[in-house]
């Protein structure tokens, strides 16, 4: 890797401006970029020479020599200027800003650090929180002081028992902070899901978690925020689980420079088992086909790697899923098959929510023989289910 693509969009709202221009030699740490509106700063995740900007990346010829010290955040007033001088957004693939989710005042509520990695093969962290519970126990903290909220939560499934138990030891004398053992069912690792779980309180599709006095915050987003305040790092790590068709069947690694490309990765984990099919980027239900050229970004969970796709001749009907694959993405994954979809519909849980459709209920599935034999009578032979449990 001699070059370095950073994207310029990251994070939900508009591209981020460049600060730097061609030629001008840049620190591992050092901003890049700036948010013009909604939006998160943008570092340098490695030293090098600007070789291009253009619309939508900043491109930097590396130097041959790398080091994995930083260019520190500048010293702020306070923990919340901190995390957004670090460009921190939701690293479990929201991308939301985290200096705006966090701008909130719960003085009777909850802070929920959001465990459940409920997408399958994912397990970045599941292994983070076993291996440095204390930190993300302090980070839970920063979210309690920074929001004024006196209690905290830990979700996590009840399956993953090493992480319960490290958890349960890093907060035994903190009687302020819980771990909650969540169900092991898709999509645990919702918001409006966790709530529901752990607060026993059912949110409204298009309902934010804050509307009834809580922050729900993924745990890899809790650690870069731990890294800003306490090491004033800004986020230019990712941790990524690359697993599927790779030699090393599955493989966690550590702060993983963004821009990174998928190869590099998958390389990382011995090379391809062939046949292979697809890189997809996230998880296996809610991922985007990428490249091997594409950059990790600081909302990338996952490299993996996918079987080749089996063809299939018949006719498709596409159920989709606001918890699972899009239309976009069922209809990719149709026609990467050879098969001609003549049919969509969608789950009648999702409701339309400010021109967008949301599901009603979370994890709770309901039976889909009405609209299922809506597209039988438009001709689908089969159907592509985007997340669906019935």
């Amino acid at each position: 890797m001699k070059k370095l693509h950073i994207p310029l969009k990251q994070h939900v709202g508009g591209p981020c401006v460049p600060v730097v221009k061609v030629d001008e030699a840049v620190k591992r740490g050092q901003l890049i970029a700036e948010p013009s509106g909604l939006g998160a700063n943008i570092h340098a995740s490695m030293s090098g020479v600007i070789a291009e900007i253009n619309d939508t990346e900043i491109v930097i010829q590396l130097d041959d020599s790398q080091s994995t010290d930083f260019v520190p955040i500048p010293e702020t007033e306070s923990k919340l200027e901190a995390i957004e001088a670090a460009g921190i957004v939701g690293a479990g693939g929201a991308g939301f800003p985290a200096h705006i989710k966090l701008k909130a005042d719960i003085p009777d509520g909850t802070v929920i650090a959001n465990g459940a990695e409920c997408e399958a093969l994912l397990q970045h962290n599941v292994k983070q929180i076993v291996e440095t519970s204390a930190q993300l126990v302090r980070g839970v903290q920063y979210l309690m002081e920074i929001t004024n909220a006196p209690r905290g939560i830990i979700a996590v499934k009840d399956k993953n028992r090493q992480a319960v138990i490290e958890l349960l030891k890093a907060t035994k004398d903190i009687p302020e902070i819980d771990v909650f053992r969540l169900p092991d069912i898709y999509p645990a690792g919702d918001e409006r899901m966790i709530i529901r779980e752990v607060l026993d309180i059912v949110l409204n599709p298009g309902q934010l978690p804050i509307e009834v006095g809580a922050v729900v915050s993924n745990v890899e987003t809790i650690k870069h925020i731990v890294e800003a305040i306490e090491l004033r790092k800004p986020f230019i790590d990712k941790d990524v689980t690359v697993a599927g068709r790779v030699q090393a069947e599955s493989l966690i690694l550590k702060d993983v420079p963004i821009g990174t490309p998928a190869k590099e990765l998958i390389d990382q984990a011995g090379g391809y088992v062939h046949p292979h099919g697809e890189i997809v980027f996230g998880g296996p239900m809610t991922g985007m086909s990428r490249s091997e050229n594409s950059p990790i970004i600081k909302t990338t969970g996952g490299v993996l790697v996918a079987m080749p796709y089996p063809q299939e001749h018949r006719k498709v009907g596409l159920l989709i899923c606001e918890c699972g694959g899009s239309n976009e993405r069922l209809t990719e994954i149709a026609t990467n098959m050879g098969a001609e979809v003549v049919a969509a519909e969608r789950c009648k849980r999702m409701v339309e929510v400010n021109g967008r459709y949301r599901c009603e209920l979370p994890g709770i599935c309901p039976g889909q023989a009405e609209t299922v034999m809506k597209m039988k009578k438009a001709g689908a032979e089969v159907v592509i289910v985007g997340s669906c449990s019935d």
